[in-house]
């Protein structure tokens, strides 16, 4: 039989819909987009807006494939499957846990013909869902799911209801990912998962800082990222890591979220502003030419304009790029309750001007790398115009002419100059 999986959110989802997609290759199913005889669907439900995406796609896939078994996962399904069961009737319903039981769901539905929705309700209870060795990529980059689950609760945020509880992969299961994506020839693995910083919590003796010395020790990785991690959870020790060894890749993604400790404390992120802009110069001090981006939200319950003037200044004295959104108020976390809801149209002008200043800073850091040394690892070429398109350690875009030849998934030492970053 053929099947087409079709994931929507976050790096997490694809990494879990590949995992799936190999377990069903091994039973002799067969990929094929075209005329699915099974359609998986993976949810999101990180704004309202991720919400109404998947109820479309959900339908439009069942529309598209009436014959085909059609299955729904994922975080809108965990939170909404009772909806979805009654409303748009898919042949099978699983959350966020379970997932690795869908192939055998999948061959009880043939059997039986009768839909299943399996969603555990408590999911502060899951443990770690060990879905299998999988290699979802983008382009020349592999990444690699090391923990599920979050215990912030952030009054924002579904995700922890969701989710579950953090809980974390065995570390020799990653360590085995990590040296099968290198033997398959990636040059890059990225660490992701729900709370990547969070990983050893749950586990004796293990801690996130020693899974990536360990896996920086992997013979032949040319490049380790980490996806995101709170200001927090970047110790003196990782620090030291990222500065001395090649592999680590010289850019962090920490979360802000806000600059006002007013917004901070009423959104729980359990730190001030002082001490998260403290722990930003500590990085730069000790890794020169470091990439750092963060997620920003604007327009929380309550925020006036001078809260947001200080999530401005504290953003053009840590950042590089901003990666900017709405609040989006969410049914069943806190905030939803919070006075003073900030009208869309006022969401919206902060938005454009968080962007305006991202703009500005990105520019600004990438002319700094003019004149430097440094690794590039290279993602596209194009033939026609001789150009090799690739991110340097840092994740600045640039482009070289002249090469003479494609260089994809090569990393290269290359001496910027300005023609190579003004396109990008």
């Amino acid at each position: 039989m053929k099947f087409k999986v079709f994931s929507l959110g976050c790096k997490v989802n694809s990494y879990e819909c590949s995992a799936l997609s190999s377990a069903l290759i091994k039973r002799g199913y067969v990929q094929d987009n075209s005329s699915p005889d099974i359609v998986i669907i993976n949810t999101c439900s990180v704004t309202a807006t991720a919400d109404q995406k998947s109820r479309q796609h959900i339908r439009k896939f069942i529309k598209m494939y009436p014959k085909a078994i059609s299955v729904v996962m994922g975080c809108y399904s965990q939170g909404n499957y009772e909806y979805i069961a009654r409303e748009i009737n898919p042949n099978i319903i699983v959350g966020t846990s379970s997932r690795d039981k869908i192939p055998d769901l999948i061959e009880r539905y043939i059997a039986t013909k009768e839909n299943i929705v399996l969603v555990e309700k408590d999911t502060r209870k899951y443990k770690y869902e060990e879905l299998g060795i999988t290699s979802y990529t983008e382009n020349v980059r592999a990444y690699l799911k090391i923990q599920d689950g979050c215990d912030n609760f952030c009054t924002y945020c579904l995700i922890p209801y969701r989710r579950g509880k953090m809980r974390s992969r065995e570390l020799n299961n990653i360590v085995e990912e990590a040296k099968y994506l290198v033997g398959q020839g990636y040059k890059e693995i990225i660490l992701t998962g729900i709370h990547v910083g969070g990983y050893g919590r749950d586990i004796d003796g293990v801690s996130f800082t020693d899974l990536v010395e360990q896996l920086s020790n992997i013979e032949n990785l040319s490049s380790l990222r980490i996806s995101s991690i709170e200001a927090s959870e970047i110790d003196s020790r990782l620090i030291s890591l990222i500065k001395e060894r090649d592999n680590i890749a010289k850019h962090l993604h920490i979360p802000l979220q806000a600059g006002s400790n007013e917004i901070l404390r009423r959104m729980n992120r359990k730190y001030t502003s002082e001490e998260f802009v403290e722990k930003i110069k500590k990085i730069r001090k000790e890794i020169p030419d470091v990439g750092i981006t963060t997620d920003i939200i604007v327009g929380f319950p309550g925020e006036t304009e001078e809260n947001f003037l200080d999530t401005l200044k504290v953003a053009r004295e840590c950042f590089d790029q901003i990666h900017v959104f709405p609040y989006s108020a969410r049914e069943g976390t806190p905030a939803v309750t919070f006075p003073n809801q900030i009208s869309p149209q006022v969401k919206s002008e902060r938005v454009e001007r968080l962007m305006s200043l991202s703009n500005e800073l990105h520019q600004s850091f990438k002319e700094k790398m003019v004149g430097k040394t440094m690794n590039a690892l290279i993602e596209k070429y194009d033939s026609k115009l001789d150009i090799n398109y690739g991110k340097l350690t840092n994740y600045v875009e640039i482009s070289i002419k002249g090469l003479q030849s494609n260089q994809v998934g090569k990393v290269i030492s290359v001496k910027i100059d300005k023609s190579m970053i003004e396109s990008n």
